[in-house]
């Protein structure tokens, strides 16, 4: 996945180059998407500024309140930048209140620098790359997962769940689809 963020990164930055020297300077287009570039001049596809498209996986689960634990995770994994690119992405996020149902501390401890490696393994567990909506999904399908661990999807009368987590609802994004699951999955151990 790193290696794809690397690629999509050098694309976007070549672009950027070759759209500025081709420019004389002079524009009658007005956009609102920007780059912010000083405020943060390494900043990836999540420094850009676009109030006119749809949101991305990341956006999305930002501006839902019901996200906040999920959007602090994401942040302190530093997987923002690579949440913000093109997928399509699959994501099935925990609420806040699924979150709370993990043994007391978990996920402050999870939060912990030094524990970056686990809190991304776990964040890894929630993504699937490649986009899949709920009509699409098959019960018994097995997920293979960013983290390369399987999920199986469950149908049954109507209902969806990924390892027993039920989806409550999904919401689409302009890189893929958020599942909103009721409880965190947590990745197999490894032998």
């Amino acid at each position: 996945m790193k290696k794809q963020v690397l690629i999509t990164l050098t694309a976007i930055f070549s672009m950027s180059f070759w759209l500025t020297s081709c420019n004389s300077g002079e524009s009658n287009n007005e956009s609102t998407n920007t780059v912010q570039e000083d405020s943060n001049p390494g900043a990836g596809q999540s420094a850009v500024q676009d109030d006119d498209s749809q949101k991305d996986v990341v956006k999305v689960a930002a501006g839902s309140a019901d996200h906040t634990t999920l959007v602090t995770a994401i942040k302190a994994a530093e997987y923002v930048d690579v949440l913000s690119n093109a997928g399509p992405f699959t994501v099935f996020a925990p609420t806040n209140e699924a979150f709370a149902k993990l043994p007391k501390g978990t996920v402050e401890d999870l939060l912990k620098p030094e524990n970056k490696e686990k809190l991304r393994n776990i964040l890894e567990y929630h993504v699937f790359v490649g986009g899949i909506k709920t009509e699409n999904m098959k019960d018994g399908q097995v997920l293979n997962e960013a983290n390369l661990d399987n999920v199986t999807i469950g149908v049954k009368d109507g209902k969806y769940t990924v390892n027993g987590a039920n989806i409550i609802v999904s919401v689409p994004a302009s890189n893929g689809i958020i599942h909103i699951i009721d409880q965190v999955l947590l990745p197999p151990a490894k032998k």
